[in-house]
């Protein structure tokens, strides 16, 4: 990476392979066979803001095996500063998913995944990165729990903005009140927080019946901008700017694997961009239309002036 050529968003967690179920799915009883997809939630995000023709890196940990070289090769191919994905004396992480128009369901098997040092986050990357994303699944287990929140702690210091998507699953964190600790701590740096009502339950224990009460309540542990999906309704924002709710539109529905990474590329691209809070969710829910319409990665480069004519041609 070179000094004078910092990527704009760094994205610190997993990258793994995705076995989705080849047709529609409610449990794995129904499945008989799998597609092999590149997944992880971060390498999701940083991908699509690549394709979007933003400078984003990668910083994950994937096995010295077969599914490990496909990974590597994969983000290898994209505009992707991938210095900070490593190979490690460990079985690449496969996750098991149901192919679904709605909620998939996922089976982990996790080794590689949690394997990420603090060599892979040098200090000149986050006193100089814009913005620092991670997730739930990436904090849920050490060692990279905890090499994740002391580099957050000093892009924070630095300056820079932290991002979270709450992908809570007690599958993948079964202790809920450290979950909830963890998610407190990093919204007390001032992140911006990513919450889908499903994710929120989960780590919760209770449905959202208002998103602005939940946001407040993110607000009150320092979060500074809270987006709460909220699947086929639409999504809310919440920041010191304002308060907005954006509804979805109909469209057809292909796949809901990797909508929720796709809308917070989206959002995140603007971001950088420099649009508000509600040009922001805009972008973001044209980039899960995008990916909703698409199974399996996105091919090829997005032109993110698609993501801003919602708004263009208010």
């Amino acid at each position: 990476m070179s000094q004078t050529n910092f990527p704009s968003v760094l994205a610190v967690g997993e990258l793994l392979i995705d076995l989705i179920s080849s047709s529609y799915a409610e449990s794995f009883d129904d499945v008989t066979s799998f597609e092999r997809i590149v997944g992880g939630s971060p390498a999701n995000m940083a991908s699509n803001l690549s394709r979007l023709g933003q400078h984003a890196a990668l910083v994950a940990s994937i096995g010295k095996d077969d599914m490990g070289d496909y990974l590597q090769k994969f983000v290898n191919n994209l505009s992707l500063d991938t210095s900070g994905v490593h190979q490690v004396p460990y079985p690449t992480t496969l996750v098991l998913v149901t192919k679904s128009q709605q909620v998939s369901n996922f089976e982990a098997y996790r080794l590689a995944d949690c394997q990420i040092s603090k060599k892979q986050l040098p200090d000149d990357l986050l006193e100089a990165v814009k913005v620092f994303h991670t997730t739930c699944f990436a904090l849920s287990k050490d060692p990279a729990r905890t090499t994740i929140l002391n580099a957050a702690s000093k892009v924070a210091a630095a300056g820079g903005q932290l991002s979270i998507d709450a992908n809570y699953a007690a599958k993948i964190w079964p202790d809920q009140a450290e979950a909830q600790e963890i998610v407190a701590t990093y919204c007390s740096y001032g992140a911006m927080v990513k919450f889908s009502d499903v994710d929120w339950e989960r780590l919760y224990g209770h449905p959202i019946d208002k998103p602005a009460s939940a946001a407040s309540f993110l607000h009150g542990l320092g979060a500074k901008t809270v987006c709460i999906t909220l699947g086929e309704k639409g999504c809310f924002v919440s920041s010191e700017e304002g308060q907005h709710f954006v509804p979805s539109r109909p469209i057809e529905v292909v796949d809901t694997t990797g909508a929720g990474d796709a809308f917070w590329s989206g959002f995140l691209c603007a971001y950088i961009d420099g649009y508000n809070l509600y040009q922001c969710a805009l972008a973001g829910r044209r980039m899960a239309e995008i990916k909703l319409q698409h199974f399996g990665p996105l091919p090829g480069k997005v032109d993110k002036r698609i993501l801003y004519l919602d708004f263009q041609q208010e």
